[in-house]
């Protein structure tokens, strides 16, 4: 028989409801990933990975100008000590510190294949190697003098800095973009010795504004270059409340080439912007004809970046080229600005230029503090000693018979000479070669000297002026490393205004001009064919829908649509569906009131004069030009109220205004007893006991009226012939003339 198994006693259960458990994990996630993982501090600009790859390259002795370590070494000592997170992340972080065109100022030096600003992948680990340059050892700087505050790492055996010293303004010089949970950053970086001369100014003036430091700070510095477009009030703003963004512009120029052709060539592209994806982007966009004016680009990049780009043809306006391809593609990019940050290493927050730089000398002030009380320390600890020194040697054959004699000689030289323990350790641990003649002389010169330093640094911890004045100097020497005249330091990205363009003339610079059919159903509905189609037989329609009206135009024409509610909408050919459906109901694209309807379509030439009039018989003569609108909403150029309603529009040609009613009586009077106005309601035209207005049409005196009847003949009669017709504006008119369409039309369309 077996053992019989006996379970176990169950565990004690404890009931917490779900909404509680899920509050207190996610809040404990969002804090770790707002603090120890996605915002950078405030005091040194980095996050907790960047901070451990720099210290474990510190331990590693990794200084600029020692040999370099592999990549592999570095990520696992911080991976293994520091960081127990994905060697990955790790090794990814470092190699974006090294790439020059992803940080500003790299804090990394990288031997080998880092990757580039295609995209393409850095080389594995195991094969690049690495060291810190100027930067980093800056940022480090005074780390071994208790300059900053350390704290024990994840699994206690070893300890970290919680924040490194920072002699370099990195949190604005290199950006940082990082979302954590409900909040997110994205700095941009900066050019160091701006921010040092804005610094500079904020030791002198400490409440000066951020608008102030502007002077210095003009705006963003790419390691890309670029150029911003944006204007000194937006950037201004920007900078005031910490949240903004900025618009960068490739920077390009123009070749000439030989017999009038040219090429433009575009040297610097926008910050983070993958420059093979770029260039495919603009491929593909001409192979959808979506840049007519663009016929090729090129990518003829080595060191440098250079992108070629042919236009369709010599004509080709260059500036409104590079407007159509800034508007498609990633050569304009915008980078947001949001400067959240941790204060204090404890607390997000968002803060304006001003309060980041004051962050930064605040901290710098801490360190400086810290190093001088640490420097105080030691000087006091070795002042100590020195003195222990001199009594052993003015009394050394005693110090040395003590030693021999004595079984515990420590306690006998602290009573013989009045030495503290310190004092007596050190005369114990002292070597034999300590007693020449020459060592007296080297004690009391070098016990001097300490105290001397003494007194300067008792004096600097005593003087807020003096430790302000110390940080200045800090700061001017690394505006002096990284000057203006220096390749590193050199501002890269340039500021200009956006060119002003034609809206019109960039638009059309989108679509490539070709001939279309525009189609308009009864019910409203508009499609385009491709080219100028005159037989419209074969077209179909949806159920009780024919055709109202077919006219020709181009991919690059805008419409005009005048509808009964008296306005006027634009509409743009080229969003027009094509293809073989029935097309997409004209409301699509414009907002028309339901109980509206078409009047008339027709394409915008400009310059033209017509004549609009409503049903109850009145109106006016109106520019082209008014008519368009730039909204969906349209243009109101006839004031109606219902029940009336814009009844007609005809194209101003001659002299004379023909116009009839529903009541089959017509009129003719001479044009310029008709206002020209922008927008109204117009005078009477013609005067209805019942009914209103049917249609109206202009002509020349000279050489009479035309109208067509129902099968499309065409019928003419002459001024002569229509004298009983003719009056003044607002009289009630007479029965047409034989032969004239009973649809009380005079069938001429739009010309």
């Amino acid at each position: 028989m077996g053992k019989r198994l006996i379970p176990p006693e169950p565990a004690e259960v404890h009931e917490v409801m779900l909404r509680d458990a899920l509050e207190e994990r996610y809040l404990a996630y969002a804090l770790s990933t707002i603090m120890h993982r996605a915002l950078p501090d405030a005091r040194d600009g980095l996050k907790p990975v960047h901070r451990r790859i720099l210290y474990g390259m510190r331990l590693l002795r990794l200084d600029p100008g020692t040999p370099f370590k592999k990549s592999a070494k570095i990520v696992g000592d911080v991976m293994g000590s520091f960081h127990p997170h994905g060697d990955q992340a790790i090794y990814d972080a470092m190699v974006r510190l090294a790439q020059d065109f992803s940080s500003r100022y790299p804090l990394v030096d990288g031997q080998g294949n880092f990757g580039n600003i295609d995209g393409d992948n850095p080389a594995a680990y195991r094969y690049t190697e690495a060291r810190m340059t100027e930067v980093a050892r800056l940022l480090l700087d005074g780390i071994d003098e208790d300059g900053v505050e350390f704290r024990p790492n994840y699994d206690g055996q070893s300890k970290e800095p919680v924040v490194l010293p920072g002699g370099f303004p990195n949190l604005l010089a290199n950006g940082a973009q990082g979302i954590a949970v409900g909040m997110a950053t994205s700095i941009p970086p900066h050019n160091v010795a701006e921010l040092c001369d804005a610094a500079l100014h904020l030791i002198d003036k400490p409440d000066a504004k951020s608008k102030t430091l502007l002077r210095w700070v003009k705006g963003p510095d790419f390691p890309t270059g670029g150029i911003v477009i944006d204007s000194k009030e937006s950037i201004t703003e920007a900078y005031m409340t910490g949240r903004g963004s900025f618009r960068v512009r490739a920077k390009w120029s123009q070749e000439e080439g030989a017999r009038g052709t040219w090429i433009v060539v575009i040297t610097e592209i926008p910050w983070l912007v993958q420059k093979s994806r770029l260039v495919e982007k603009i491929a593909e966009l001409l192979n959808e004809k979506k840049l007519p004016l663009v016929g090729d680009v090129r990518d003829e990049s080595a060191e440098d970046i250079r992108l070629v780009i042919e236009p369709k043809s010599r004509a080709v306006d260059p500036e409104l080229m590079m407007e159509s391809l800034f508007r498609l593609t990633e050569l304009e990019s915008r980078i947001p600005l949001n400067l959240n940050v941790l204060v204090k290493g404890r607390i997000p927050k968002v803060l304006g230029l001003a309060e980041c730089l004051r962050e930064w000398l605040d901290h710098l002030r801490d360190v400086l503090l810290r190093r001088s009380n640490y420097r105080k320390e030691q000087i006091e600890h070795r002042l100590e000693v020195l003195g222990g020194y001199l009594i052993a040697y003015l009394n050394i054959d005693k110090v040395i018979k003590i030693i021999r004699t004595e079984d515990e000689p420590k306690p006998a030289l602290m009573k013989a000479f009045k030495l503290t323990e310190v004092q007596a350790d050190a005369i114990l641990n002292m070597r034999l070669r300590s007693l020449r003649k020459l060592e007296e002389m080297e004690i009391r010169t070098e016990d001097k000297n300490l105290r001397g330093e003494l007194k300067g640094i008792k004096a600097l911890l005593g003087s807020e002026t003096e430790q302000w004045s110390k940080v200045g100097e800090q700061v001017r020497t690394v505006r002096d490393i990284f000057g203006p005249k220096t390749p590193l330091g050199k501002r890269r990205t340039l500021f200009a205004d956006a060119p002003e363009h034609d809206l019109a003339a960039i638009e059309e610079a989108f679509v490539e001009r070709e001939p279309v059919t525009v189609v308009v159903s009864e019910k409203g509905w508009v499609r385009t064919l491709k080219g100028h189609v005159a037989d419209l037989a074969g077209l179909t329609f949806k159920t009780d829908d024919k055709l109202d009206q077919a006219f020709f135009a181009e991919t690059t024409s805008k419409l005009l649509l005048f509808a009964t509610n008296g306005r006027f909408y634009s509409l743009d050919v080229a969003k027009l569906p094509g293809g073989r459906g029935h097309g997409e109901p004209i409301r699509m694209f414009i907002d028309m009131e339901q109980d509206a309807a078409i009047v008339s379509l027709f394409v915008n030439k400009g310059g033209r004069k017509f004549l609009v009039a409503s049903h109850e018989g009145q109106g006016f003569v109106v520019n082209e030009d008014d008519c368009v609108g730039n909204t969906r909403k349209g243009k109101q150029v006839l004031n109606v109220e219902m029940p009336n309603e814009a009844r007609t529009l005809t194209t101003v040609t001659g002299d004379t205004v023909a116009v009839i009613g529903d009541n089959r009586k017509m009129l003719l009077f001479p044009l310029d007893q008709v206002p020209e106005m922008a927008r109204g309601r117009g005078v009477r035209l013609q005067k209805y006991k019942d009914g209103g207005l049917s249609d109206i049409a202009t002509f020349d005196a000279k050489e009479g009226l035309t109208w067509k009847d129902s099968a499309g003949r065409e019928f003419s009669a002459t001024i002569k012939e229509l004298a009983e017709w003719r009056g003044t504006r607002a009289d009630a008119g007479r029965l047409p003339p034989k032969g004239f369409p009973k649809s009380n039309k005079f069938g001429r369309g739009m010309e």
